[in-house]
């Protein structure tokens, strides 16, 4: 007669996790996850939150999800921080919360130096990444406008999207909006702290009104470093990326430039620029989600721009209705002083 061994069963037939060898529930299970799943499972006991912590499982999640770390200077700075890929991934996952910043602008040190970690996506497939470093120390940094370019003007970068237009235009642009997808991380290398400052998803789509262009808008909208009112209440960081092409032909990447823009919409200069995005940075405050909700921020922001500028244009016409009246008292009287005399 035949006898079969078999492993104990235990809680009605169900194998514990201590049952498993660590480097299989590693590499056959916690692998396959993706970030948020990962950091959901270690909160549930001790035992995950140690099997879910080791940094070969974020690093890897790290490098897919964002295929410009793989650059060696940011793989050194990520391994500085606190927790390593796992701490990178808390900070630029998430989208930033919509706080005032609890920065206190005159003693706040900024930072000397800002990297910026860039990849843009079509169907969730990496089409274009980069890596840019820039110094934020110069006194001409820090008066000049705020804008960041990782293409030369004569540059371009060729994609294998299929570029469409003409009769197909309007579905072509909406098509756009719908596969192209952005990321753009923030680092302070001093600080061992980033942050994702991109929507994920488009928040417009249209045509450049004289070269013809496709510029796909990306943009995140935080609190100001003034108070209610003010024209830095609430700031926008743009994120636009210029498609080109033939029909028919391959789509290029032409520019991919960010700016901060104020309620007015005006830019910021690089000082008061490093002042809002290390609020946000230092701020601390995440939240997770995906969808439109970065384009519902900005149309909102929009709105809000809107009935700014209308506001202003009422407070000039009272103003030149005042001026105009006093204008024309002061000359009544002035010669109804001379008829009189």
């Amino acid at each position: 007669m035949n006898s079969t061994t078999s492993l104990p069963l235990h809680q009605g037939g169900i194998t514990p996790i201590s049952a498993l060898h660590p480097d299989i529930f590693q590499s056959h299970i916690l692998a396959l996850l993706d970030g948020p799943s990962l950091a959901s499972l270690a909160c549930v006991s001790s035992q995950l939150h140690a099997l879910s912590t080791h940094d070969i499982l974020w690093f890897s999640i790290c490098s897919s999800t964002w295929p410009s770390l793989n650059h060696p200077r940011l793989q050194q700075i990520i391994s500085t921080f606190p927790s390593g890929h796992r701490s990178f991934f808390s900070d630029s996952f998430p989208f930033p919360d919509l706080q005032p910043l609890k920065l206190d602008v005159n003693s706040c040190t900024l930072p000397t130096e800002l990297i910026f970690a860039v990849d843009v996506y079509y169907q969730n497939q990496i089409i274009y990444s980069k890596v840019e470093e820039l110094d934020t120390s110069s006194s001409w940094f820090l008066c000049s406008p705020f804008r960041v370019d990782l293409l030369d003007p004569k540059d371009s970068a060729s994609t294998p999207v299929r570029y469409l237009g003409g009769s197909q235009d309007e579905a072509w642009l909406k098509h756009l909006e719908e596969n192209l997808s952005l990321s753009w991380i923030v680092i302070n290398p001093t600080r061992k702290k980033a942050v994702n400052v991109s929507s994920r998803r488009a928040v417009s789509v249209q045509r450049h009104w004289l070269t013809g262009d496709v510029q796909v808008r990306f943009g995140t909208v935080t609190a100001g470093d003034e108070g209610r009112g003010s024209s830095r209440e609430l700031v926008e960081c743009g994120v636009v990326v210029t498609c080109c092409g033939k029909e028919g032909g391959e789509m290029h990447v032409r520019e991919v430039c960010m700016v901060m823009e104020d309620m007015e919409g005006k830019g910021l200069n690089g000082k008061d620029s490093l002042v809002i995005l290390e609020g946000v940075i230092e701020q601390g405050r995440r939240k997770g989600g995906e969808g439109n909700e970065g384009k519902v921020k900005f149309e909102e922001f929009q709105e809000r721009k809107r009935e700014r500028k209308e506001e202003n244009q009422r407070k000039e016409r009272v103003l030149d209705l005042v001026c105009i009246t006093v204008g024309v008292v002061g000359f009544v009287s002035f010669w109804s002083a001379i008829l009189f005399k």
